[in-house]
């Protein structure tokens, strides 16, 4: 019986990965970060693309950028956000080729 390599992946890189895919266990963090795809995008079109209040996109917004996932910057009374993890579209790709 051969033995498979359990250390292919540093341990710092798999503990930040799995709390990315851990934040993405969200519908509307899904919906938002594929919004995002496209580029920059500010609350307000996020809002309106979503149909979720102001409220609950800036809630999850918030947790994306706790986990190192998008950034953002303010522009006067705008806030606008873009994916800084290269890694999202892969996971979004996944994500989408396993729906039915």
């Amino acid at each position: 019986m051969t033995s498979i390599p359990i250390d292919r992946v540093a341990e710092d890189d798999l503990v930040r990965m799995a709390g990315v895919i851990k934040c993405l266990g969200h519908p509307l963090r899904l919906r938002l970060l594929e919004a995002l795809e496209d580029g920059e995008r500010s609350v307000s079109d996020l809002q309106a693309g979503t149909g979720a209040t102001q409220a609950a996109v800036s809630q999850q917004l918030a947790i994306l950028r706790g986990r190192g996932v998008v950034d953002h910057r303010r522009e006067g009374p705008n806030v606008y956000y873009w994916i800084i993890e290269p890694r999202v579209s892969v996971i979004l790709d996944c994500v989408r080729n396993c729906a039915p």
